[in-house]
């Protein structure tokens, strides 16, 4: 054979050889990270992957493994979900791969995230075969970086500090105490049996105790009121009703001139109580029960209902005897305040003797305070005293929390939970502790049992920061002024709103700083965002670690 002839097919068949036993490079063109930069959601880093294998790239007899990796720190590696590719001659169930055409493909990919991640690549590698011949395929960076942003409700959440059980305290509190006098049918007459029933006793005492103890009770006014049953004639029962009036008015005159108490008098009454008539035969257990409503729906005119329920004689003669007496009657109302101490005398009280405060005024005390030191002390000696309310132990729980004393404060709401094994405040610091360390799950379970909680609200938007939901969120804090209001309105793209929350922050600190800097990059101030990136590395050099990537991203979305 022809020498060269020989050579030339040796060469064809190393040709041959070589490009059947090879898959060759694959480069970042062949593939779209979304979202590039990466960027945290719900505790991890979420990546899909959009790829593209080229024409005449996928051999016939070849499976391709492609696994994501992000690096960070010192060598370490978080693998994601591996996918399995194979060419069109292999027996499996992996998505096939046309060689001639080549093929598109999406997976996706969720690392857990911590915090060194924000330096951080991300990397495709390949575990690739041709029949059973492991070939190389060289992997291929495709992202830098992780933006942390979501991540600061760890540190947002404390601005505003953990859930306070709120005192009911009211200095000022409206009262009544009403008598009843009931009269004979057709009569106005108070008989000296009515003025000497239990409900005239109390208001006649009641007016007593105004005058004996003017600093803590205070007289409004005495209302009366006035009625006449609704059977017989309009007229009749108008006169009737009025004398009512008049003979009541006369006996509450003479009853404030005998304890000495000045106050005015609403006098008035009602002709024909037809209200009062169904709200009783509501009530009752008679004869005709629903007949009888039915024909007070039915006839609006007085006469009408009087006639047609008369021709009901059994229900009537049940009416006569247990509902009508109840309508002839007079109600006399003593509206009046009770008054508490004021902020000096429990203060005063206090340093005397805190055991003759109430609960409520305890707590009360306590909000007032400003020192937290102080206010801890009013909390502790309220827990000591009344050990039944969970309250000043889940207060105690709070303020441990808000200096960072996370054993101290689980202890507090081991108590707060014993006293009241419901109590809301308890679970909603619960589920704030376990923000604080990313355990969304746990979270949910314990806020779950705490939704009638003061700061239920804040707590609930944090979690859905941390989860992701930066609509929900930002309606959560829409009543909010606090760093976490701001991060959330700023995920959610709602500046002109986050720039407002920010002017009015309570305590601005660090972050509100750092906020105020990510905010600024978004809206392409970057000369005003550096200038609050620098003072809140000043307060806080930790944000350090957010800061490069969250600025990056802040400009690349803004």
């Amino acid at each position: 054979m022809n020498k060269n002839l020989i050579l030339s097919l040796t060469a064809c068949s190393l040709l041959l050889t070589t490009s059947c036993s090879k898959l060759g490079k694959l480069s970042a063109d062949n593939f779209t990270i979304t979202p590039n930069p990466l960027e945290t959601l719900g505790g991890k880093v979420p990546a899909t992957v959009d790829g593209q294998f080229p024409e005449k790239y996928m051999k016939k007899k070849a499976t391709v493994t492609v696994t994501p990796e992000l690096r960070y720190g010192n060598g370490l590696v978080a693998k994601g979900q591996s996918t399995t590719f194979q060419g069109q001659k292999v027996m499996g169930n992996n998505q096939v791969i046309q060689y001639k055409l080549g093929g598109r493909y999406t997976m996706k990919a969720a690392f857990d995230y911590v915090p060194e991640m924000q330096s951080s690549d991300m990397y495709l590698t390949f575990d690739a075969h041709i029949g059973k011949k492991k070939v190389n395929v060289p992997e291929v960076k495709v992202a830098t970086g992780v933006i942390s942003t979501s991540e600061l409700y760890k540190k947002t959440m404390t601005n505003e500090g953990a859930c306070i059980a709120p005192d009911s305290f009211q200095r000022i509190n409206a009262k009544k105490q009403e008598a009843n006098v009931k009269f004979i049918i057709n009569q106005a007459n108070l008989r000296s049996s009515q003025l000497k029933n239990n409900s005239v006793k109390e208001f006649v005492k009641m007016l007593k105790n105004i005058n004996a103890d003017r600093e803590k009770l205070a007289i409004k006014n005495v209302e009366i009121q006035a009625y006449a049953s609704p059977e017989g004639g309009f007229s009749f029962n108008n006169k009737l009703a009025n004398k009512r009036q008049n003979t009541s008015e006369g006996y509450v005159k003479n009853q404030l001139k005998a304890t000495k108490v000045k106050t005015d008098i609403d006098a008035h009454y009602t002709a024909q109580d037809w209200e009062g008539f169904q709200q009783l035969v509501q009530a009752s257990n008679i004869q005709d029960k629903e007949v009888i409503l039915r024909v007070l729906s039915m006839y609006k005119d007085p006469q009408q209902r009087e006639q047609q329920i008369r021709n009901m004689s059994e229900g009537f003669r049940e009416l006569a005897n247990e509902i009508l007496p109840e309508l002839r009657r007079s109600r006399l109302i003593i509206n009046y305040e009770t008054i508490g101490r004021s902020d000096e005398q429990i203060n005063e009280q206090y340093a005397a003797d805190p055991s003759k405060l109430s609960v409520d005024e305890l707590l009360y005390a306590a909000s007032l305070e400003k020192d937290a030191a102080k206010k801890e002390d009013i909390y502790k000696k309220t827990a000591e005293l009344y050990t039944s309310d969970y309250r000043a132990f889940n207060n105690i729980a709070a303020l441990e929390l808000n200096k960072g004393n996370e054993d101290t404060a689980n202890k507090y709401l081991y108590e707060a939970l014993k006293a009241n094994a419901d109590a809301p405040e308890a679970y909603a610091n619960k589920a704030y502790i376990n923000l604080l360390h990313g355990q969304l799950e746990e979270a949910q379970n314990n806020l779950a049992k705490a939704a009638n909680g003061n700061g239920f609200n804040e707590v609930l938007g944090n979690l859905n920061i941390a989860r992701g939901n930066y609509a929900n969120a930002a309606d959560e804090f829409s009543k909010s002024n606090n760093n976490s209001a701001v991060l959330a309105q700023i995920l959610n793209k709602d500046y002109a709103a986050a720039e407002q929350t920010i002017k009015n922050v309570k305590n601005a600190d660090a972050v509100t700083s750092y906020l105020h800097a990510i905010l600024c990059a978004r809206q392409g101030n970057n000369s005003d965002a550096n200038t609050y990136l620098k003072e809140a590395l000043q307060k806080d050099s930790s944000l350090a670690t957010y800061a490069n990537k969250d600025l990056e991203f802040a400009k690349l979305n803004k």
